[in-house]
């Protein structure tokens, strides 16, 4: 009996085991904006072969594992499939709790980084190679857009705010946590 070799071919995924585990165990959805992020710097480090945070890259090695690899089509469509999960994450957490403490500074984070990208992203298209490419690019600068669209209807917080709800936040789930 032959099967396609599609039925064989391994599925890949967008993020690798590392960052899969880092944001499974990270409980505040503001810690994993900051990891999404990340892993979306990474994917873009290896776009533009920057090997100027060589440093950083090592020192992270342990914690986020290897650079990932594929080619540009694959990474530029992880990138994509990121910042779906993203805002899909943000989705889930403000449909089953409007009210979270967190869920301003995670949607903030997230549109910094957003941000952030849009220009690398264009950057990105105009040295695509193929539609498959573009199409890619052209759909992560669409979910920036929506992120970043999202976010002006959430309270912009300072720095030092974030870190008080932060802290706030941690105080209570330390509180919650110990025996009565």
């Amino acid at each position: 009996m032959c099967l396609p070799n599609s039925v064989f071919a391994q599925r890949r995924d967008h993020l690798n085991e590392m960052e899969i585990e880092l944001i499974r165990d990270e409980q505040s959805i503001e810690r994993r904006m900051e990891i999404y992020i990340k892993a979306i710097d990474r994917r873009l480090m290896v776009l533009n072969n920057d090997s100027s945070n060589a440093k950083q890259v090592q020192k992270d090695l342990e914690k986020w594992g290897e650079l990932p690899q594929g080619t540009r089509a694959q990474l530029l469509r992880d990138i994509e499939k990121i910042l779906d999960e993203t805002i899909s994450k943000i989705d889930d957490v403000a449909s089953r709790d409007l009210k979270n403490k967190l869920l301003p500074v995670a949607v903030n984070v997230l549109a910094d980084g957003a941000n952030r990208f849009v220009p690398e992203l264009k950057t990105q298209f105009d040295k695509a190679a193929d539609q498959k490419e573009r199409g890619s690019i052209l759909g992560a600068i669409d979910f920036c857009h929506q992120i970043i669209e999202g976010s002006v209807k959430v309270p912009k917080l300072t720095p030092k705010e974030q870190k008080k709800i932060q802290k706030e936040v941690q105080k209570e789930i330390e509180k919650s946590q110990q025996p009565n």
